[in-house]
């Protein structure tokens, strides 16, 4: 470009290139004389500022790192201080100073670090070296909530008292081997079951432990329409259960069930009382008639239970696991609906000791039958029968009379005067509510225990 200043370029071969001015290695005209030179290798060329005609080509010749590959390749310009003006002072970061917050701050944060990336170390190299060093699963122990902690009056602390004294009864028959529970009632070995879990038997029975082990049993004596079967069994070392009193449960007591239903040993359900003093009546067909004013519970029992103890909160048996409700048709399989009866402890415990003393069992009776319910306002069952001499005419009583309710319960069905009489034990004084025409009267009624 006009005007411009052309700087000259080596070839990459050395050489002169075309149009380009000559290399400044030989003599032009018009260019300055070559630094490269022969006669200019190794001194200043005359006009330098160190020569006598102060030519300035020559001013840096001896620290020219193209003139010499081993000269240092910086080139020092020297500052230039005004005169009178002290130079600036320059701090040495090298020097020792005093500390600053900052620095202050740091040096703890960087210590802690440091042990705690020491520390972890050698706890991983001692975990591998001690074989631990797979992971750790789970985040750190916590406070066992208290629901866990199974004491002694939660269901699973009174589940762990209670099963040591239930058992498996298996009765030997002509058509196969009968499976119930039962449970110990003394410590010599007499255990409580259902009567239809032995009968029938051949008298050859066995009692399967919680610990799996065994023994054989004997029958002592049954009651048929108690449904209660006492049976002995030799062993050392036997618990007894711990009685309660089934008079003083109230609905929705919490209750447990323990036995084996379906062969399944150890099995415990819970539940809660779902009603008192439900009359059942219940049987096979052309088998005895079984009675009993039953605790309804809703706790999970099925065919294998019957026998089974039915316990309270405390972990008191309360009641004999005996018969369940099913939505079944006749010939089919029945199983757990949530409806479950036992037969009150109090009444199995009185059968159970005149099975054990005398080889039966008592019956209390009131000594009248009633043949249906009335059909009219304010319900009652009417009496069809009144036995001369007995409980109920000694107490007053005559046939036509319609009894409303004894000790506060109503009565609505046949069944609910037989049952509930059973409940108690002969000698018991009852008070009996009954209508006489349109008067409405009570008595009081000694029961007795009957004939045979």
């Amino acid at each position: 470009m006009p005007g411009a200043d052309r700087t000259p370029l080596a070839s990459p071969g050395g050489g002169p290139t075309p149009g380009w001015p000559a290399s400044p290695v030989g003599p032009t005209p018009g260019w300055p004389a070559s630094p490269v030179g022969p006669a200019s290798y190794g001194a200043p060329a005359a006009g330098g500022p160190n020569s006598a005609d102060g030519s300035v080509w020559w001013s840096d010749a001896l620290a020219d790192p193209w003139r010499d590959p081993a000269a240092p390749t910086a080139v020092v310009v020297p500052g230039v201080v005004a005169p009178g003006a002290e130079p600036e002072p320059v701090t040495d970061p090298d020097a020792p100073g005093r500390p600053t917050l900052r620095h202050l701050l740091l040096i703890p944060v960087i210590t802690a670090l440091l042990a705690g990336t020491l520390g972890g170390a050698l706890g991983y190299a001692f975990a591998v070296r001690g074989g631990a060093g797979a992971a750790v699963l789970g985040g750190a122990p916590a406070e066992v909530p208290a629901l866990a902690q199974r004491k002694p009056e939660s269901l699973a602390g009174v589940a762990e008292r209670v099963l040591p004294s239930v058992v498996t009864v298996r009765v030997s028959s002509l058509g196969g081997t009968s499976e119930g529970s039962g449970f110990v009632a003394t410590a010599d070995g007499h255990v409580i079951t259902n009567d239809h879990v032995v009968a029938g038997g051949t008298g050859k029975a066995s009692v399967v432990f919680n610990d799996g082990s065994t023994a054989p049993a004997t029958i002592v004596g049954q009651d048929a329409e108690s449904d209660i079967a006492v049976i002995k069994v030799s062993r050392p070392g036997l618990r007894p259960v711990e009685f309660g009193d089934s008079d003083a449960l109230a609905v929705g007591d919490p209750v447990l069930a323990i036995g084996s239903p379906l062969s399944l040993a150890n099995t415990v359900t819970a539940g809660i009382v779902s009603a008192l003093d439900r009359t059942m009546q219940a049987g096979e067909p052309g088998g005895p008639v079984r009675y009993y004013a039953a605790i309804q519970t809703d706790a999970a029992v099925n065919h294998g239970n019957s026998g089974g103890p039915l316990v309270d909160g405390a972990g008191r048996v309360v009641g004999v696991n005996s018969t369940i409700k099913s939505l079944v048709a006749e010939g089919q399989e029945a199983g757990n609906i949530g409806l479950a009866f036992a037969i009150p402890i109090n009444q199995a415990k009185r059968v159970t000791q005149d099975i054990i003393g005398t080889g039966k069992a008592r019956r209390t009776v009131i000594g009248a039958r009633a043949d249906g319910p009335t059909g009219v306002v304010g319900g009652g069952l009417r009496l069809a029968e009144v036995e001369p001499s007995g409980p109920a005419d000694g107490a007053g009583l005559k046939v036509g009379d319609v009894i409303l309710k004894i000790n506060g319960r109503p009565m609505t069905e046949p069944t609910d005067l037989t049952a509930l009489v059973r409940k108690y034990a002969p000698g018991s004084v009852v008070t009996v509510e009954y209508r006489r025409g349109s008067a409405r009267q009570n008595t009081s009624v000694t029961l007795a225990a009957d004939a045979k």
